[in-house]
């Protein structure tokens, strides 16, 4: 029902910036909130960042706060997250997700989302 496509992955150095987007089509009327998370090698699925999908309000996992910022185009359908100050730890694969029903008790918790995309590969260097 809903489709979401992530892009903006790539290689950057330690201390670089990167902006990933996810695009949303389908039954996007369904959407309450839209979220990243991420997973590296041998790691399980981990909460970034969420944000409600009409108040825009966000919220973040602590190992990101004051260098990600997510945000979203809600005319556009599409999900953002600006990367800044990256570091070789947040080398992953990063999903975007869509959920129904969102509280903020269970923001963070990856079973709880619906839909998902394909990922983007973040790399980076040190």
């Amino acid at each position: 029902q809903v489709q979401l496509v992530e892009s903006g992955g790539g290689l950057v150095q330690a201390g670089g910036s990167l902006r990933l987007s996810c695009a949303a089509s389908g039954r996007t009327f369904s959407v309450d909130a839209m979220g990243w998370f991420r997973q590296a090698p041998g790691k399980e699925r981990e909460f970034v960042a969420s944000i409600t999908w009409r108040g825009g309000y966000p919220y973040y996992a602590d190992s990101v706060k004051g260098r990600f910022t997510i945000s979203r185009d809600y005319a556009k359908n599409t999900l953002y997250l600006q990367m800044n100050s990256l570091k070789p730890e947040d080398t992953a694969v990063y999903y975007c997700a869509s959920r129904a029903r969102w509280t903020i008790a269970t923001m963070s918790r990856w079973n709880e989302y619906d839909y998902w995309g394909q990922g983007t590969q973040v790399t980076v260097s040190s």
